[in-house]
């Protein structure tokens, strides 16, 4: 009697836990159920939908390259594991949980659909190293303030790395339809995708760990060249498990230098703040709708409009902030240091509400994990948990000379402006100054949005 491993976002047969635990038993029927994309449209977009085509081929393979199969459904997945529990004679459904509160809706489902059904439901950690409940404060609640919950996490027993599944027969005749595409969904290609898949993942994982991330300390917030890990979308999509990261990490800090190890134990904080974000959306999910800091829900922001629409193409006259916009709708990549200047822009200068902001980076993204979404934007904005100071303020111009101060990543993206002194970057044009013929000139004075925005928070 065969079991069901519903994969979901770990599309990997290495230390992926509900898969290994579904391996011993002797037959395992592995499924990926497509959902319908219209019905989710603020939550993805075509560049992390192509994303996740090309990872579901590369887990196909690895799955037959074990003597399996991975088969495909399309629908709501509670009625389409019914279907396919039926038809296999499934005993049991194994799966990995979903930190966000639309994959726990559906948890809930499947488990009341298996009790119909008088099958198992095994559920799994493996999105995070630790999650829900594990990480709370001495009165048992959890944690609003980043720097306690991250001593909590770092003190913390961490579960251990589990082996590649090596053997996986499934039933044959089991149905599948075909694998997803984009032509599926209605869409088309709309960003320059890198490699999809577990091998990817490992070959950018390696070369992270074997170069950026020993100046990573130092480069971290350097938007030009490769200082970072390139893993949002691996992690997001479940390539790679962040306890294989956090793992190589911790060994290659203990050979390292003082330097070196600063440098990896700063990488590492960031993992901390992906889960600590995870734990805010667990405990507190109205923050997908509402600002996290309660006083701040009724600002008047503007209404989105023509400002929004340049702002979305990279059209604003701020190149630091057009650049950012440019490189995210090519590639569905953006630098963490230009996400925090672009929406920081978005909500202080142009005081347009940040959930318009978060909706289009979802929708443009490929790694596009909820939690951190939205947890960003609230940090850029002011009204989240360990959010920045509502009157901490980037200044585009200032932000271009520190971390971009030869304009190399300005010029990448904005090729128009190649032949400018990147000097002109750094500040704002004089009147009637135009950085060239077809680049707009700055469309606010961030000197006076900046004044707006500290009325409009301190009116609440």
């Amino acid at each position: 009697m065969p079991v069901i491993h519903w994969f979901r976002r770990d599309l990997r047969i290495m230390d992926n836990t509900a898969l290994a635990a579904a391996c011993k038993n002797e037959a395992v029927v592995p499924v990926y159920i497509a959902s319908g994309w219209r019905e989710s449209h603020r939550w993805t977009g075509a560049p992390r939908m192509e994303f996740l085509c090309g990872c579901l081929e590369s887990l196909a393979k690895n799955i037959e390259a074990i003597g399996g199969r991975l088969i495909f459904r399309r629908g709501r997945a509670d009625e389409e594991l019914e279907k396919l529990a039926r038809e296999t004679k499934a005993t049991a459904i194994y799966f990995n949980r979903d930190p966000d509160p639309f994959g726990r809706a559906m948890e809930e489902r499947v488990a009341k659909m298996a009790t119909r059904l008088g099958i198992e439901v095994h559920s799994f950690k493996d999105a995070a190293i630790h999650e829900r409940d594990e990480i709370l404060t001495s009165t048992g609640g959890p944690y609003r303030v980043f720097t306690p919950y991250s001593r909590a996490w770092m003190q913390a027993e961490k579960p251990p790395v589990q082996r590649a599944v090596r053997k996986l027969a499934t039933p044959r005749g089991t149905r599948s339809l075909h694998m997803p595409t984009l032509a599926d969904w209605g869409l088309e290609s709309a960003a320059s995708i890198p490699a999809t898949g577990e091998k990817a993942a490992r070959k950018r994982l390696d070369d992270f760990l074997h170069g950026p991330l020993l100046s990573y300390g130092a480069n971290r917030d350097l938007p030009a060249g490769r200082h970072t890990s390139c893993l949002s979308a691996d992690l997001r999509h479940g390539t790679i498990s962040v306890r294989e990261i956090h793992s190589r990490c911790v060994l290659l800090a203990r050979e390292a230098h003082a330097d070196r190890r600063k440098s990896i134990f700063t990488f590492i904080n960031e993992l901390v703040w992906r889960e600590f974000y995870m734990q805010i959306l667990w405990h507190f999910p109205a923050v997908l709708e509402h600002e996290f800091n309660p006083k701040w829900r009724n600002l008047k922001w503007r209404k989105p409009g023509a400002d929004f629409r340049r702002w979305c193409e990279g059209a604003t006259g701020f190149p630091i902030v057009d650049a950012g916009m440019r490189q995210l709708n090519a590639t569905g990549f953006m630098h963490n240091r230009l996400r925090m200047i672009t929406a920081m822009f978005l909500t202080k200068d142009l005081h347009i509400d940040w959930r318009h902001g978060e909706r289009y980076f979802m929708q443009r993204l490929i790694d596009g994990e909820i939690a951190s979404n939205n947890g960003g934007w609230q940090w850029s904005a002011g009204t989240g948990a360990d959010a920045a100071p509502y009157f901490r303020i980037q200044n585009p111009w200032t932000q271009t000379a520190r971390y971009d101060p030869e304009g190399q990543y300005i010029k990448q993206w904005l090729p128009g402006l190649r032949d400018v002194d990147p000097a002109k970057f750094t500040r704002a044009p004089a009147e009637g100054e135009h950085l060239a013929k077809d680049y707009p000139p700055p469309m606010v004075d961030h000197a006076k949005e900046r004044d707006v925005t500290l009325e409009m928070f301190s009116e609440g």
